[in-house]
């Protein structure tokens, strides 16, 4: 069992003192789940049904008990060790099942959201040569519509009860044990390949992140100096299964500290629903995506129970100020923004006992040496726009993916000068907190000036219209680029001229002069990749054509 409780909390005591350290064999699901099981069983999930409205709770040992018995219908099937399966499958106890028996037999599992359309789901495939695919009934005909462009396709299995042509997961685990047979377990090493993410692909295809099993055991930091996760903890992250966040709220850090964990099935996004169960379930950490806290932003939040809420954290894109200064009011609880990637675990983040800057992504976190650094790799001055980049100098910085997966031999592009660059930028102040600036592809320059879109998008969301935006640069004779401002209004408002002036003229009051958007294009959506995030080069690419 991984006992995490002695280690400091405190910042600068961590910064100094925590090292991460992985056995050479190290399996999550043997390690954790089954051990957990066995020696401290409590309730790990709350599985909420949102229409219905009913709880259901599962132990750590039902969790142990079913994933192997999956295991072992597909070790039956002939999946074995280093078998790619393809994973899409909605917030429900099957994704846990699916996971962690992909982890018992070594079978390199590719969560996948529930939008992935039948063309996604084939690029996978044939990306990495998949023999399986494991899926919820409702992806079925996608997969059965492309299935023979998928020469490598072997498996298509079902989760739930029989269907013509698909292999059910309940008939796979009928009659199998409730533990996998140490003999029958495959010869795995904690730097074998566990799983692998797809990025969200904002400019190009998505690109596979490989993850082996010690990235697993990495997250401890994401859940003990950004989380601040205690056993004792009912965690809820909003998010879908096939993101990568989903390995950081409800995966890895809260199982490996051993707390409960929320999973709520229910369709679309309903904040009353949402804000309900945060007092119903006793949530006392939470995270949620900055979409989620501005929309909360536009409600009335003094009907609803806070009591047991004592840590808000958010991540995806950094927050606004005034949204935290909003949650702040209404809950007592300071969001703390965190920043990693599909790429890394945590590594910049908000402290439990440090002061949060609002508008702050934070301090590196333990473990990790984080900087902002130039094109050659020197670090920048305090003030200066620079790259966001790890130093991999020496001992692998704990889960860091060590290059996108080619078949081949990893592409490593990302790696020079002896840092990982994220491909964001920021600046760094006096006392080393990172301050998000935005994609190296997104900054503005407009008369000689740099201009972070997100820096606009904030001071926009002051003003009261304004429920969402994007910004972005729009080629220009004069001054090379010019700002445009895509405003999503709030309830209430109407789009008109006049608007739009009052919204230029808040922007130069509110910052300096030459930032502000000379043009307001009102919009009732904005593009957005599966995981959220806007697509600031396709609204480049409408304003070009």
């Amino acid at each position: 069992m991984y006992d995490f409780m002695d280690v400091p909390r405190d910042y600068l005591a961590a910064r100094a003192a925590y090292r991460f350290a992985c056995p050479e064999r190290f399996n999550f699901a043997y390690d954790v789940i089954d051990r957990r099981g066995r020696e401290a069983d409590k309730v790990a999930v709350l599985a909420v049904d949102g229409p219905s409205g009913t709880v259901r709770e599962l132990r750590y040992s039902d969790l142990a008990r079913r994933s192997s018995r999956l295991a072992g219908g597909l070790r039956a099937l002939g999946l074995r060790k280093g078998d790619f399966a393809c994973l899409v499958a909605g917030r429900i106890p099957e994704w846990y099942d699916a996971i962690f028996a992909c982890m018992k037999l070594g079978v390199v599992s590719m969560p996948g959201t529930n939008l992935l359309t039948g063309k996604d789901i084939a690029y996978r495939v044939n990306r990495t040569g998949a023999r399986a695919v494991i899926v919820t009934p409702e992806h079925c005909g996608k997969v059965e519509a492309v299935r023979g462009d998928c020469p490598s396709l072997a498996y298509l299995i079902v989760i739930g009860g029989p269907r013509s042509g698909w292999i059910s997961t309940e008939e796979l685990a009928a009659g199998q044990p409730d533990e996998i047979a140490s003999g029958d377990r495959p010869d795995l090493r904690s730097d074998d390949m566990m799983m692998g993410y797809f990025t969200s692909g904002t400019t190009a295809m998505p690109k596979m992140v490989p993850r082996d099993f010690s990235y697993g055991l990495a997250h401890a930091s994401t859940g003990l100096f950004w989380m601040d996760l205690r056993p004792e903890d009912v965690h809820w992250t909003l998010t879908d299964t096939g993101w990568a966040k989903a390995a950081w709220g409800m995966l890895f850090p809260q199982f490996l500290i051993g707390c409960t964990t929320v999973l709520l099935d229910a369709p679309g996004f309903d904040a009353d629903l949402h804000l309900r169960l945060l007092g119903r379930l006793g949530v006392t950490t939470f995270c949620a995506p900055p979409t989620a806290y501005r929309l909360f932003a536009q409600m009335d939040l003094s009907g609803y129970d806070f009591a047991s809420l004592r840590r808000s954290v958010g991540a995806g894109e950094p927050l606004n100020p005034e949204v935290i200064r909003f949650w702040q009011e209404a809950t007592g609880t300071t969001i703390a923004d965190g920043y990693g990637q599909t790429e890394t675990v945590n590594i910049v983040a908000n402290f439990p006992d440090q002061p949060v800057r609002f508008g702050s992504m934070g301090q590196p976190v333990p473990g990790f040496d984080v900087d902002v650094v130039d094109a050659e790799g020197h670090v920048v001055p305090c003030g200066e726009i620079g790259n966001i980049a790890v130093r991999v100098e020496g001992a692998a910085p704990p889960g860091l993916f060590s290059g996108y997966y080619t078949g081949a031999e990893p592409d490593r592009r990302a790696f020079r000068h002896g840092w990982y660059y994220t491909g964001d930028t920021a600046t760094r102040d006096e006392d080393g907190y990172f301050w998000f600036v935005g994609r190296a592809d997104d900054l503005i320059t407009s008369a000689g000036y740099r201009i972070s879109p997100f820096e606009v998008e904030s001071v926009l969301l002051e003003h009261p219209a304004v429920a969402e935006s994007a910004v972005i640069a729009k080629p220009e004779s004069l001054r090379g680029e010019i700002v445009v401002a895509y405003v999503i209004l709030a309830r209430g408002h109407e789009p008109g001229e006049a608007l739009a002036l009052d919204i230029q003229e808040h922007c130069k009051r509110v910052t300096a002069p030459y930032k502000y958007p000379r043009e307001v294009v009102f919009v009732e959506t904005l593009p957005k990749t599966i995981s959220g995030k806007i697509r600031r080069v396709e609204l480049r690419a409408k304003k070009e054509g």
